[in-house]
């Protein structure tokens, strides 16, 4: 239960704030820690056995289940999600300590922990309702976290910028699972793999075009990035870690994801244009780094370059 009650630590304590700080942000270390230990379980017991499927909810409403479900692609990016969810939880039992007497550390403290949970179960869900409501959480709470600091003009522009920017890739994603469950009458993710192959060569060429916007809007690949630079200085800067630790990565899962998994060998177009974008984030982003002085603008265009490279290995024929 330690994974749902995380979030709602900080706001049993919202009146006293040091014990906010430690129970909120001390939960998350745990909870970074717990789900460090079953990604390196998993991805060290080999690939023999399938993955277990793991009933989250009830399903109160007709084809909508809260099912999860653990595989080898899945494991490496709750490693990733749950190191740097421990190493920032850590760090900002300290760091939280600036809002003291100004800011609700409790708010934070949840927010941040909402956000972590939302991210992990975008890289466990095993359907696409699941996937969909847990992408569409992660993007409310870090929405929250972006303008936590609500108060200066700068920060209200950056978080209705980074909403906007949000629910475009959210639509795109909408339309893109529309067109693969026309394929499968399936909702499941196990139903997708390699649907790819019974669509039509058009369907087919749309979804990736549609999965590699919306996705590519929440890595923050150019011309997609703009949100980035404009929401990374105002947040706090544990939040500006985990968005450029955590939060983007969750678009190279997602393209990871649909274009290996469920779309099929790719044509050789989608590769080149996948590296074509690539090539020109990486080169982009370390232009746009050696021109700013402030430091956290400069580290948004540096996570721009690096996701950069990221699709340029994924891109390569």
């Amino acid at each position: 239960m330690r994974i749902w009650n995380r979030g709602f630590a900080g706001l049993l304590f919202l009146r006293w704030e040091k014990l906010a700080n430690i129970f909120s942000f001390g939960a998350a270390s745990l909870a970074g820690l717990s789900g460090l230990l079953a990604a390196l379980l998993h991805l060290t017991s080999g690939t023999g056995r399938p993955p277990a499927q793991i009933k989250l909810l009830p399903a109160v409403i007709p084809y909508i289940e809260f099912t999860a479900r653990l595989d080898a692609l899945g494991a490496l990016f709750l490693l990733i999600v749950s190191l740097l969810g421990f190493a920032l939880s850590t760090y900002s039992l300290g760091y939280a300590k600036g809002f003291f007497g100004r800011k609700n550390v409790g708010l934070l403290g949840s927010f941040f922990n909402a956000l972590l949970l939302a991210t992990t179960l975008t890289f466990v869900a095993d359907n696409i309702w699941m996937f969909l409501i847990a992408w569409e959480i992660m993007a409310l709470f870090a929405y929250c976290l972006v303008t936590f600091e609500h108060e200066k003009r700068e920060t209200r522009e950056a978080g209705v910028l980074y909403f906007i920017m949000a629910h475009i890739d959210a639509g795109c994603l909408i339309f893109g699972f529309l067109l693969l469950f026309q394929a499968s009458h399936n909702y499941s993710f196990e139903s997708l793999h390699a649907i790819g192959a019974t669509m039509s060569p058009a369907k087919r060429d749309a979804a990736f075009l549609l999965f590699l916007i919306g996705f590519g809007i929440k890595a923050g690949i150019v011309p997609l990035h703009i949100w980035l630079p404009a929401a990374h200085p105002v947040a706090p800067s544990n939040v500006s870690a985990l968005m450029s630790g955590v939060l983007i990565k969750t678009g190279i899962y997602g393209l990871t994801r649909v274009c290996f998994d469920f779309l099929g060998a790719p044509p050789l177009w989608w590769g080149v244009t996948v590296l074509t974008i690539g090539t020109v984030s990486a080169v982009l982003g370390v232009l746009y780094a050696l021109m700013e002085h402030d430091l956290k603008r400069l580290l948004a265009y540096h996570s721009i370059e690096n996701i950069g490279i990221i699709l340029m290995g994924l891109g390569l024929p």
